[in-house]
């Protein structure tokens, strides 16, 4: 009798397969690589957290391209762009919308609901960290749930949806920094990079002449859907996904028992969630679509495990005097946890 175990099946949806996802990504990367100067890592990121179905934060120095990103990718996939800037003064009713008493041709009043910006398919949440915790978790909740509920009424947010927030890492005055539970709910976090002197060159040649390049649509909402239904099909193998388990617990300090890494054990309060774990896994799997093959592996997991879990960890005391970094612990716990 053949006790070996069966394969994961896999049956890509009706309209799109493996060699398509693999064709439209790559003409997506490509496309927005002719308005972007550098930041492929930063788009490659972006492209899985997009296709994965999550929400991407963003930290880095303003002047980097963020906000062109956004408004390129959302004319690639042929998408509604909107941009918030965060303030603290900016109230939840400015990101979902309100009720407005509006008038008709016959003089009859009625409050009628007027959508706010949240209301596109990408959403750049610009400085995310300058608004009120009640402003933030409005955001936040939308992103969640997907719709916002204004007067005991809800509305369905645009599908695809797709929140990028930034977030300054040097100025942190007047900021209300986000708190562990809502920085889980992003998918990734994404370091920007400054450009080198060759990138700096390129970018000064495209956006100082005549003719500025913008963005050709390449793909359309709905193929965005079929793709993210596509991922969701992947398969993973049960040693893989017992290794991204094994990963999430390792970022968990055991300094009683003495079990845990002594890195984790001395530098963290408390590890990565169970978000952390769908993160390594939807992500491992958009990243065996984007290398074109039809099942997720251990390597897969190690290549996304520094922006799916450094926002998920909470340093004690200790680490944040001797300066240590979350992407160091990352690493060094993925370098630590052998994949069988």
């Amino acid at each position: 009798m053949d006790t070996k175990p069966k394969a994961p099946s896999f049956n890509p949806p009706g309209g799109i397969t493996v060699e398509d996802f693999n064709t439209i990504a790559g003409n997506l990367l490509a496309e927005v690589g002719q308005v972007l100067v550098g930041q492929t890592a930063l788009i490659h990121q972006l492209l899985i957290t997009l296709l994965a179905g999550g929400n991407a934060l963003l930290e880095g120095v303003p002047g980097l391209g963020k906000t062109m990103l956004v408004r390129t990718v959302a004319q690639a996939i042929s998408g509604s762009f909107s941009r918030i800037q965060f303030t603290p003064d900016l109230m939840p009713a400015d990101i979902v919308g309100t009720m407005v008493l509006t008038e008709d041709e016959n003089g009859r009043r009625a409050f009628r609901y007027h959508a706010g910006p949240v209301f596109a398919n990408l959403l750049l949440a610009d400085e995310i960290n300058r608004a009120t915790p009640r402003t933030q978790s409005a955001l936040l909740e939308a992103m969640q749930e997907r719709r916002v509920t204004v007067s005991r009424t809800s509305y369905q947010l645009p599908n695809p949806f797709f929140v990028l927030a930034t977030q300054n890492p040097i100025e942190m005055e007047g900021t209300y920094p986000l708190p562990e539970a809502q920085l889980d709910r992003f998918f990734f976090k994404i370091s920007v990079a400054y450009p080198t002197e060759d990138e700096l060159m390129e970018i000064a040649r495209r956006t100082t002449g005549v003719d500025i390049r913008a963005a050709q649509p390449v793909v359309d909402g709905p193929t965005v859907l079929a793709m993210q239904q596509l991922a969701r099909q992947v398969p993973v193998a049960e040693h893989v996904t017992r290794y991204a388990a094994r990963l999430v617990l390792a970022t968990h300090p055991q300094p009683a028992n003495g079990k845990g890494l002594p890195l984790v054990n001395k530098h963290l309060l408390y590890g990565a969630s169970p978000r952390g774990m769908q993160a390594l896994i939807l992500a491992a799997k958009v990243t065996a679509l984007l290398d074109g093959r039809e099942a997720a592996s251990a390597d897969d997991v190690r290549a996304v495990a520094v922006p799916a879990l450094r926002h998920r960890l909470i340093l004690n005391y200790e680490a944040q005097a001797e300066g240590a970094n979350p992407d160091d612990i990352v690493t060094q716990v993925v370098q630590q946890i052998p994949t069988k």
